[in-house]
């Protein structure tokens, strides 16, 4: 049960008729009549616990987008309803600031009739969004009271990751036809597979003529060359403290699943196999054996549910795993941290049997507001700071240097630069004929 506004204002001016008429006299001249309209009222609402709610709309949407979910509510009793409806969820399923006006709904069903309501959400975080609850306040014909009751109505939203660096796709995949013959750029590299031969055309480099099949016909021919496909990439992510931290508006790891995300849809459409691992302590996603266009969406439903655990990581039993999915020559992508600490004391110890028989490719999120920290001055405050930020900067530099003198690529950019660096990488490596 609920009183209203105007329940309150009669009895505020009930309160001049108790001036008026001091005693009990008054009191009751007021409370009596007050209460039986108030308990009429109440009456007269339809009931709220028989209403019949059931839930409809998105299962899946992409983080920044909006998610429809519909609320059909059925009136099974033989009075009107009017009533004010809150569809509760948590609060990383609204956009800032909109959760009061999104989650409230105004509700006018006919006895026996069925009325749908659409509650919009804009989730800020990835994963399985489920309701709290659906509370409806049924008011009287008088306004004075309402009947009140909750229902428990589940749904699961699940929130994907965002995938910003599809943008980057076109370009990439540009340069792989490039790297692939298939366009007039040939690009020919050590390693390197024969891919078919063509006329030659003047600017050819004279190396590529193939002089047998020149012989047998009556112009030049020059081989094309492609890289090799059907190579294997294990793209582990390491979901310990190390990526908990926040650059900006966004977790470290999130800004390394973007890049895992391009780095697998470039190698999908180069032929390359891809396997996904995500791990700390123990093993928090697993995609494996999976090819052509269903490794994409795999991995995005494996990422959807990760969150980073505030725990060091295992980096030993990491390395184990990862080794355990790469039989043979692969490429592992390890998306980590550069901090000195946890670089000598976890991953430099397991590189050599890392880099003994894969290429390694270490990819790290960097915090741009250390270079702007880096070029202040002016105060005391300021310089403290640039000498902080320079320290910091000369700390991950010689971290970087030293895994490159172990023969491991090293990848380090700001989250939105980091994604098409990663595919930067991958593709320098494949036109060496390093994979």
């Amino acid at each position: 049960m609920a009183l209203t506004g105007r329940t309150a204002l009669l009895a505020a001016l009930g309160a001049l008729v108790v001036g008026a008429l001091p005693g009990w006299h008054g009191i009751l001249a007021v409370a009596v009549p007050l209460l039986a309209a108030v308990l009429l009222d109440l009456w007269l609402a339809a009931p709220v616990r028989g209403l019949r709610i059931e839930r409809s709309g998105a299962t899946s949407v992409r983080l920044g987008e909006d998610a429809p979910v519909h609320l059909t509510v059925t009136n099974p009793s033989g009075r009107p309803l009017r009533a004010d409806l809150r569809d509760a969820w948590p609060p990383s399923s609204w956009r800032p600031g909109t959760s009061f006006a999104a989650s409230r709904h105004r509700l006018d069903a006919p006895a026996g009739e069925r009325r749908r309501l659409t509650t919009v959400l804009g989730p800020t975080r990835r994963g399985d969004h489920r309701p709290v609850r659906v509370t409806v306040r049924s008011y009287g014909p008088l306004g004075l009271a309402a009947r009140q009751g909750g229902h428990d109505v589940p749904w699961v939203l699940r929130v994907l990751p965002p995938f910003a660096s599809r943008k980057h796709l076109p370009a990439k995949l540009a340069r792989l036809r490039e790297l692939d013959g298939r366009t007039t750029l040939l690009t020919r590299g050590e390693g390197t597979e024969f891919d078919s031969l063509r006329a030659y055309v003047p600017g050819d480099d004279v190396r590529s003529i193939d002089w047998r099949a020149t012989a047998r016909q009556s112009s030049l021919a020059v081989r094309t060359w492609r890289p090799e496909r059907d190579r294997h990439l294990v793209l582990v992510l390491d979901t310990g403290r190390t990526l908990a931290g926040r650059v900006g508006d966004i977790p470290r790891l999130d800004a390394a699943m973007d890049a895992a995300l391009l780095l697998t849809a470039l190698a999908t459409q180069a032929g390359d196999r891809v396997d996904l691992l995500a791990f700390d302590r123990t093993t928090r996603a697993s995609v494996r054996g999976r090819t052509g266009r269903d490794i994409l969406p795999a991995a995005v439903e494996a990422m959807t549910t990760l969150q980073p655990a505030l725990v060091e990581t295992d980096t030993r039993a990491m390395a184990s795993a990862a080794l355990a999915g790469a039989p043979r020559r692969s490429l592992i992508v390890l998306f980590t941290g550069l901090d000195a600490a946890p670089v000598e004391s976890g991953l430099l110890p397991v590189l050599p049997q890392l880099t003994r028989r894969h290429t390694v490719l270490v990819a790290s999120v960097a915090d741009p507001r250390i270079s702007e920290m880096a070029g202040a001055r002016g105060t005391a405050p300021a310089v403290y700071e640039a000498a902080a930020a320079a320290q910091h900067q000369a700390e991950r530099e010689r971290t970087s240097a030293h895994l490159r003198s172990l023969g491991v690529t090293v990848v380090e950019a700001p989250p939105e630069d980091l994604p098409p660096a990663v595919a930067d990488a991958y593709l320098a490596l494949k036109a060496s004929g390093r994979l």
